[in-house]
This record gives C-alpha cells, structure tokens and sequence, in this order.
C-alpha cells in the first residue's frame, strides 16, 4: 500500500459537555492504535485537527486500566509524539490528495466535530469520491452533519455503529436526559436513517457499508484499521 495517504482527524477539544465544563480530549487507543496500524502497513499517515497543533489527550484514557500495547509503544516513540504535538490544521488540508480519513474518538468530539464545516467538506469529497471513510467510538458525532452527493443523510440506509447508550450508561451520562451529552449517538444515527449495528457492551464491533466503516468503542478501533486496510487494498 506504499504511495496511499490516511488522513487521521483528532479533536482540538479539551472540554465537553452542554456546559463545556467537562476534561477530555482524543481517546489515546483510539489515535495509536491506527496510527501504527496504517504506518505498519505502509501508508503515510497524517494527523490533523480542527485548530491544527498539540491534540489533547483524555487523561481517563492513559489510566493503567485503558493503556494498550499501540498506547504504550506512542507514548515512548519520540517521531509519533512530535507529530501528535503538531497536529496539521483542517483548513490545511487537501482533501483530495488523501485515500482514506479516520475520525479518532473521545467524549471532546462532540465539542468540535459535528459542524466543523472544513472536516464536514473532507469527509463529503473522500465519501463522494468512493474513497474511504471511517470513525470509532465517538469519532463517528463528525459524520452526523455529512451528506452524500444527493443531498441525503451520509448515513441513511447504511449500517452503522458508534458508542453505544447503554455504554453512555456505564460511564455515567444520560442518553435519554441528554443533560451533559449534546445528543446521543445511537439515537441520532437512527433518526437520520442509518441502520444502527450494536454489539455487546465493550466488545470490539466494527461496521462496514461499502467505503464507510464505523466503530463501537475503544476496543474496535484495531477492527476498524484493519477494515480500512481491506478497503484500501
């Protein structure tokens, strides 16, 4: 796959919530985990971000319980570590210079993806192109404003999956009352036409539908690398 560009999306966001009073950042599985995936299997990776620059990290998201083999080979490589410290701007980029996009999670997506019009016009020109498009866990709030070449949802009638409610649940916010989360995930693909594939609670759960491929959580985002790898190919 030598030559094929991956562009990975990380939040700027280190606040969020309807108060933007909550800590987060981008999930760190999610980031090093593909970023070694795609390097590994030759493709140039670059990481970018809404304001360009230092992408926060989730600190939950380096607590021993959540710190992986991908996470833990990141935080000692000097090269990927300078890279996630200069993050390219989304304005920055050229679309149509890369192969694929992934959008990297963390609750801090929702404070910055959804209506950012620079990442809305990538995902649109990639999909619409027939190139690759994929998110996990919460990275996929940055496909909910998206649309196809017809104007439709980029979601309707595909199946799709994301962090689930009853996972929302497990960590202490409410899907229903939505008092802290802006919207639910779940419920929102759903009312925008796609076809909602939830696996088990923290299992790893990847959903393709063509050149779109979506993830459940954290424990997806090897799956859903590796699909876009397949799709690549």
């Amino acid at each position: 796959m030598s030559g094929k560009k991956v562009l990975l999306v990380c939040t700027s966001a280190s606040k969020w919530g309807k108060d933007q009073d909550k800590d987060s950042g981008a999930w760190y599985e999610e980031v090093a985990c593909p970023y070694y995936v795609f390097k590994d299997a030759g493709l140039s990776v670059v990481i970018a971000s809404p304001l360009g620059g230092p992408i926060p990290i989730d600190a939950g998201s380096k607590a021993d319980a959540f710190m992986t083999d991908y996470t833990r080979k990141f935080d000692a490589d000097a090269d990927a570590l300078a890279v996630l410290n200069s993050s390219t701007k989304l304005s920055d980029v050229d679309a149509a210079t890369f192969d694929a996009v992934y959008l990297a999670g963390g609750h801090a997506t929702y404070t910055d993806f959804p209506d950012n019009k620079e990442l809305i016009a990538i995902v649109e020109t990639l999909y619409n192109a027939g190139k690759v498009v994929a998110a996990d866990c919460h990275g996929p709030v940055g496909l909910v404003n998206c649309k196809k070449a017809d104007g439709t949802p980029l979601v309707s009638g595909l199946n799709v999956t994301g962090f689930l409610d009853t996972e929302e649940q497990a960590v202490g916010l409410d899907p229903v009352k939505c008092d802290v989360l802006p919207f639910s995930l779940q419920q929102k693909f759903t009312e925008l036409g796609g076809n909602f594939q939830a696996g088990a609670d923290w299992s790893s759960n990847a959903v393709s539908a063509g050149k779109l491929i979506t993830g459940q959580n954290p424990q997806s985002s090897e799956q859903v690398a590796q699909a876009m790898l397949t799709a690549l190919a």
